[in-house]
Parts: C-alpha cells; sequence; structure tokens
C-alpha cells in the first residue's frame, strides 16, 4: 500500500499518561504513533483539566495560541494553549485550557455520572469550540479530525452548521472511534440551546429532552469505528448489549468498520521496560518471577513459586466489573492464589474492598491508585490477570497482559475473541474465558486456571507463546490508512 500523506488530529478526553479514565486512554496513547508510521502527520488535542501537572510532564504555553476567542450563543471566553510531545514521540499534543472551566479537578460528567452537569456541559461546549478555533489560529488544516468518543461529540455536527462556510475547514473529514458503547454523553437539551444556536442544536440526537453526544457524533461523521471486528458484527447484529447503538447503526452500517487495537512494543515491552524492577524476555521467565516476588514484599507477602499471584487493574465504575470481583472475593480467598487489585473510583466500594484486605492480609492486597509504574511492575509481576469488564468492545488491558507473559482471565465481553483463544480441556489457546456473569463462574475459572499453571510445562508453553505473538499496530494501522484515504476520495 502507498505510503500516506494524510494529516490527521485526534480528539480526546483522555490521553495516558495525561489522564488515564479508561482503555481509551491506553489506546490513545499509542495509536497516533502508529499512524505516524504509516506516514501520516498527527497531532492530538485534548483538554488541560486541573489534574494534569504541567511540570511533570513538560507543559508550555504557546504565545501565538494565547487569548483565542471562543463565542458560544451567549458569551465568548478566551482560550489558551499548553503543549508538550506524546511520551516516548515527537507528537505535539495540545492541552486546551481556561481557567474558569478547568482549573477544578475532575473530567467531564454527563447525567449518566452524575456530578457537576451544568458546568461539564459548559466544559464541554467551550472544548468542542475551542478545537476548532484553535486548528484555525494554529494554521494547521487537518485532512481527518478523528474523534474519540462523546468527548469531541460536537466536532462533527459543528463543522455541519457553524462552521459549514468557513474556507478553512472545506474538505476537512470526521471520523469517530467508539471505545466504550455505554458511555453515550447525554446531557438536557435545554442546557445545550442555552449555549448553542439552534442550526446546531437542530440536528442534536434527541431522546425526548436528552441529548446523545457520541449518536450525535455518530450520524455527522463520514466513518464510525469500533476497536473490534467482532464486537462490531454483534452490535450490528444486536448479539451483545449496545445501549441502543445498535438501532441507530441501522441507517449507518455503511459508515461502521471493526478494526482491532494494537500494541505498542516501544512502550510496552518487558526487555526494555525501564518501569519494571527486572526486564525479561520469553526466555528469561526466571526475571518475571523476580519482580513477582519484589510486588509481593511491597505488600508484604510471601513468595512462593507454587502459589499464583492473580492481579486486577480496575475502575469501580458501571460495568467495569469492579462489583463482580467484590462478590467474588471470598471464593476466591478460598484457592491457592495471591490477589493484587488496583482500584480507584467509587470510595464506597473501595472501602468494602479494603476491609477485605484486612480480613484476609498476606492473601489479598489492595492498591488504591493508578500510576504508570504500578500498571507497568503489576503486569510484569502477575501470573494472571482477572478482566472482570462486563461490556468491553475490545479493550486493550489484555495485549499488555499477553506480552508480559501474564495470562489473561476474561469474561466473554463482547469483543474478546478478536484478542483471546480461549483455553478449553488440553488446548494451548492465550487465555481463560468466563461465559456467565456471576461471581461463582469467575471462580470456577480462576480455579480452572490454577489447574492449569500447576502444570508448569503446559504453562509456561502458553506463557512463551503469548509473548510471542504479533499484536503490534502495524495492520491495524493500515487499516485505519486505507480508511482515511478512502473518505478523502483515494487522495493521497
Amino acid at each position: 500500500m502507498s505510503r500516506s500523506t494524510c494529516k490527521v488530529l485526534y480528539v480526546s478526553g483522555e490521553i495516558s499518561p495525561f489522564v488515564r479514565l479508561s482503555a481509551l486512554a491506553d489506546f490513545m496513547a499509542s495509536f497516533p504513533q502508529a499512524m505516524e508510521e504509516t506516514g501520516c502527520e498527527a497531532r492530538i488535542m485534548m483538554p488541560k483539566y486541573g489534574v494534569i501537572n504541567d511540570r511533570k510532564f513538560r507543559l508550555h504555553d504557546v504565545l501565538r495560541l494565547s487569548d483565542i476567542e471562543v463565542s458560544s450563543k451567549e458569551k465568548t471566553d478566551m482560550l489558551h494553549v499548553k503543549v508538550t510531545a506524546l511520551p516516548s514521540s515527537k507528537i505535539q499534543t495540545y492541552f486546551l485550557y481556561n481557567e474558569k472551566y478547568f482549573k477544578r479537578n475532575g473530567l467531564f460528567s454527563d447525567m449518566q455520572q452524575g456530578g457537576d452537569v451544568k458546568n461539564s456541559l459548559d466544559r464541554l461546549v467551550f472544548f468542542n469550540l475551542g478545537v476548532l478555533e484553535t486548528l484555525q489560529r494554529l494554521g494547521w488544516k487537518p485532512d481527518i479530525i478523528h474523534c474519540h468518543d462523546w468527548y469531541a461529540g460536537l466536532v462533527p455536527v459543528l463543522l455541519k452548521t457553524m462552521y459549514a462556510d468557513c474556507e478553512f475547514f472545506r474538505d476537512v473529514h470526521t471520523v469517530l472511534t467508539v471505545h466504550n458503547v455505554y458511555r453515550q454523553g447525554l446531557y438536557p437539551l435545554k442546557g445545550l440551546k442555552k449555549l448553542l444556536p439552534e442550526e446546531v442544536t437542530g440536528r442534536l440526537h434527541c431522546d425526548g429532552e436528552q441529548v446523545n453526544l457520541l449518536f450525535t457524533a455518530a450520524g455527522h461523521s463520514d466513518a464510525v469505528t469500533m476497536p473490534s471486528p467482532v464486537y462490531a458484527r454483534k452490535v450490528l447484529a444486536g448479539e451483545v448489549e449496545s445501549f441502543g447503538f445498535d438501532k441507530l447503526l441501522g441507517d449507518l452500517t455503511v459508515k461502521l468498520h471493526g478494526i482491532s487495537n494494537g500494541l505498542d512494543t516501544k512502550q510496552w515491552n518487558p526487555s526494555i521496560d525501564k518501569l519494571v524492577r527486572k526486564k525479561f524476555d520469553a526466555g528469561r521467565l526466571e526475571e518475571k518471577a523476580e519482580n513477582k516476588k519484589h510486588l509481593l514484599e511491597e505488600f508484604g507477602m510471601e513468595f512462593d513459586d507454587g502459589v499464583p499471584l492473580v492481579s486486577a487493574v480496575i475502575n469501580f465504575e458501571r460495568f467495569q466489573g469492579a462489583g463482580l470481583l467484590l462478590d467474588a472475593v471470598d471464593s476466591l480467598m478460598k484457592l491457592e492464589l495471591q490477589l493484587v487489585v488496583s482500584a480507584a473510583g467509587d470510595k464506597d466500594s473501595l472501602k468494602l474492598l479494603q476491609k477485605k484486605a484486612e480480613e484476609y492480609k498476606g492473601q489479598l492486597a489492595v492498591f488504591p491508585d493508578f500510576n504508570d509504574q504500578f500498571y507497568h511492575q503489576v503486569m510484569a509481576s502477575s501470573d494472571m490477570l482477572v478482566i472482570p469488564a462486563e461490556v468491553e468492545s475490545c479493550g486493550m488491558i489484555q495485549f499488555f497482559a499477553l506480552g508480559y507473559g501474564t495470562v489473561p482471565v476474561m469474561y466473554d465481553a463482547g469483543g474478546n475473541a478478536d484478542t483471546i483463544e480461549e483455553i478449553v480441556d488440553d488446548s494451548m489457546g492465550s487465555g481463560f474465558v468466563f461465559h456467565e456473569y456471576s461471581p461463582e463462574s469467575l471462580a470456577a475459572t480462576v480455579s480452572r486456571a490454577l489447574e492449569v499453571y500447576r502444570d508448569r510445562e503446559r504453562w509456561n508453553g502458553i506463557v512463551v507463546a503469548n509473548m510471542q505473538r504479533d499484536m503490534t499496530w502495524a495492520e491495524p494501522a493500515e487499516e485505519y490508512n486505507a480508511l482515511y484515504q478512502d473518505i478523502r476520495g483515494g487522495e493521497e
């Protein structure tokens, strides 16, 4: 395939390591870099939340991107832009900032998540308008604006309304990738009517007096993608819970494309990873065991080579499976294993898990935080990773686990068939899958994994095969490249 010369702006509400709420952040940490390797010129925009540390991430002001006017229906606010490079790359990442909107901590929240919905809506509209105003001030015209989830849900409709006659945006196309189909950006229509003109609000996707920004973006984008061909087919066929997306796609089928995720082997490679205690590869699994020893020591737990370390990295958020794991803890503690959970989110649920850790001290430990170093270290240390999400289009975490010799134990949430070959009976496979969403099924599947773990020759064979698997972005990136060229009419 010929190399693309496409200019692409990626717009997201979360990008690791700056802000991480979901698998979207992990995706955005590597995907733009993969697209640059196909020949695209990539840049990124995201909000400058108050939780982002300027000094830590080396953000700096750009004089010519200061005092950008952003006008909504009734007011004009000033936008300032900070910039840094995406870690391990030279990709310019622009952080859109206004002290009134973003000095306070916290990310966007909608009617599904609760919180300060009114102020969040003000910030969201400011950010989406700000993306288009910043591009004009920057003077860098993308061929594609690639929006991710509902955070950028207004950009496609703004281009077809308020900015339709703007010469700068002539022939600019949009792509929407839906990472989390149940996060849809729900806001009251009356709130948007106060902020945007009727030419925009008249084209929003509404259910009564409630606006759905994800559906709005899908309806106005030139293409819609999901990070799993299998999941996309299941959504269209109504085989999985799609939260109404299947009905919307009835008219958008030709725009929907399922493209798998990939793994950035520069950031996620145990043989060169600077964030782990001991580097290792498929031929040096004894060093992985050393990582396990160190992690257990940090939590005051004893190392026993015959006892597997099982881990989970989860948010206490609906559909992410933290509740299921909590319900299964007592059953899991009856098994011969050690469990380490990195959990964030709902404080009450986290307290319940911490009480369980006190009850099962020495067998269960909780890390009530999330940071990159621990994330890498837990992958490098664990024998198994429990992924209990109830709804998941594909995700990224199982790629990390496979590459670090950690065997996934996953719920069959829809898109897993693209990434995990189930271990059944005497088959090799790459991971264990439970098909009934219950604590009993989760515990039974972990128990089955323990039986295989005791056969160390077979277990090591699975681990080595997983680590040697080709999971890079190369093929998916070329599929996105082809999609970009297609919606541009074959331009090069």
